[in-house]
């Protein structure tokens, strides 16, 4: 009999005369124990349920090291820690720069820059669509004057700056450039990563402009733009963060960030791009909830699932193209209005389990952010609760701490396993472009939001202050204000530009854009273009809407 098999005997004895007995006078607090993602957890795992010794450098192996579960990086945070990347924006381009300069100050080691609604969906702040909306869930660019002053004392070849930007990703790529140049710098000094991840907003969050095929190619022009003229820019951040925000589960996250991931590289395939050339620059973005575990070891089920897809369905050679390199951000929707300071807790644990996953870099959100945008003094806390891990924990000591350990190995192992058969469902559909047109995966997520918000209202679900240890009424905690002429302003600015500028030129710009929209040349550099000569992002999202059209949303009951 082999060790395995002898564990697992006494496994069994242990339960038949230690744990049963006990149950029968003290049942447990509840019938039974599941996380997220459904799974029944265990009372008590041990070696049998672990990996099995021969199974050991197939499917974890050691950090640095093809199939990747243990990290990226051989040395990971001993060598350097994550990048602290805390997402900012709101108002007018002055006064995110001031909040950017301010958290640079406090140690924050590079930017993510949080754009307004009309920004983010193509429309001038002076736009129609975009009365009332200016500067409230982010900062309102509208040209390369914006840009330039978002960026002011910023150095941007020291600093890596990322950008939460989809629809209109290669205008706000291509201001970022321009502001460069305006810098003195060659686009191939500059680094970062831009969103560039279409199809997540069709399944959770909505900003799309066009539909889905030419949104593709949108996508692939940035990988071939930046595989030639920005070589250390990421030229997509897969986002898991906004589906799991939707309400699906940690083993949906994966699943649904990596069918898109297989989509876009499917596409640049199509576009006649090498993987090797590509798939470098490749980056993911993913949530982190409270189930501690099951968050920590659905990192590690995302990096080996990711490493095979590349390496067996792709062909890749380039370790750098088989690894899943990732941004992480605590979970929005698990931020409370009722006892807000708890959320410095929840921030806590989840940004604990970032770091014991292995993530590349961490946003941790603020106390007061279910309540309005967050002040100073809570992005300060959000912050020093990074430094704090980093520095006084002890686990950015140690490579990958909780590999070996019966419960991770057992989740990370059943996640890679549930995870896959989604892929394959998604596979036989005919891929993630086809299941989102048919409403396939807004379906999945909202039936688990569903049953999340049931076990809630319930009770099966506890989530402090609001359905278990609730208090009183509560005192309102100061929360930042807008300044209510911010619209007014940024509106007279923009039309300032258009007033200003050369007229001429500018026309010109648009005119070579809408050509380019009805074949096949890169976009990108015509927008470059556009941008150098003071087109504004609505006018370049115009073009690009008479000759894309618009999207028609999938109504999914």
């Amino acid at each position: 009999m082999s060790a395995r098999d002898k564990i697992g005997e006494q496994l069994e004895l242990w339960h038949a005369e230690v744990l049963d007995p006990l149950l029968k006078r003290r049942p447990t607090r509840r019938a039974e124990f599941r996380n997220s993602s459904g799974f029944e957890v265990p009372a008590l795992l041990s070696p049998a349920d672990g990996l099995a010794e021969q199974d050991y450098l197939a499917k974890s192996g050691f950090p640095g090291r093809y199939p990747f579960t243990r990290g990226v990086q051989p040395s990971m945070y001993r060598g350097r820690l994550w990048t602290m990347r805390q997402y900012a924006g709101f108002g007018d381009a002055e006064a995110s720069n001031e909040r950017y300069r301010y958290l640079l100050e406090q140690g924050q080691t590079g930017l993510s820059v949080a754009f307004d609604l009309p920004t983010q969906m193509g429309y001038d702040s002076d736009a129609e669509a975009a009365l009332g909306e200016v500067g409230r869930v982010g900062v309102a660019i509208d040209s390369i004057h914006d840009m330039e002053v978002l960026l002011r004392g910023i150095p941007l070849d020291r600093v890596s700056t990322s950008m939460t930007i989809n629809s209109t990703a290669a205008i706000l790529l291509a201001l970022y450039v321009a502001v460069g140049e305006r810098q003195g710098l060659s686009p191939s000094v500059l680094r970062g990563t831009v969103q560039n991840d279409i199809l997540k907003e069709y399944i959770a969050r909505g900003t799309w402009i066009y539909p889905p095929r030419p949104s593709m190619r949108l996508v692939t022009d940035i990988f071939d733009y930046c595989r030639q003229q920005v070589p250390s820019w990421n030229t997509i951040s897969i986002s898991g963060y906004h589906v799991r925000e939707a309400g699906c589960t940690a083993v949906q996250e994966v699943a649904f960030t990596l069918a898109n991931g297989i989509a876009y590289v499917d596409a640049a395939r199509a576009r006649g791009l090498k993987v090797d050339e590509f798939a470098p620059r490749l980056s993911f973005f993913f949530n982190v909830h409270n189930n501690f575990l099951e968050e920590v070891a659905k990192f590690r089920a995302a990096r080996r699932l990711w490493a095979r897809t590349m390496k067996e369905r792709f062909g890749a050679t380039n370790p750098k193209s088989m690894m899943l390199r990732f941004h992480t951000q605590t979970a929005g929707s698990t931020l409370t209005a009722q006892q807000p300071d708890n959320n410095i807790v929840r921030v806590a644990i989840q940004a604990l389990a970032a770091v014991l996953g292995g993530t590349q870099s961490l946003h941790t959100n603020s106390r007061d952010e279910a309540l309005a945008l967050p002040t100073e003094e809570s992005v300060r806390i959000a912050l020093r609760t990074q430094q704090l891990i980093a520095a006084e924990s002890g686990v950015a000591d140690l490579v990958d701490p909780l590999a070996g350990s019966y419960a991770v190995e057992w989740l990370t192992e059943s996640i890679e396993e549930e995870a896959l058969v989604y892929l394959q469902r998604i596979e036989e559909m005919g891929g993630m472009v086809t299941a989102i047109e048919q409403g396939y995966v807004q379906r999945e997520i909202q039936d688990a939001a569903y049953a999340t918000q049931k076990a809630m209202e319930s009770g099966d679900l506890e989530v402090v202050g609001v359905n278990v240890h609730q208090v009183g009424e509560e005192p309102m905690p100061e929360t930042l204000r807008l300044d209510p002429e911010l619209e007014e302003r940024q509106v007279a600015r923009t039309q300032a530009v258009r007033k200003g500028r050369d007229a001429a030129r500018a026309q010109r710009a648009l005119d070579e854009i809408s050509r380019a929209a009805e074949g096949m040349d890169n976009l990108v550099p015509l927008i470059l273009e556009g941008v150098r000569s003071e087109c504004t992002l609505g006018e370049i999202s115009d073009v690009l809407r008479e000759v894309f059209g618009l999207h028609q949303e999938v109504v999914v009951l």
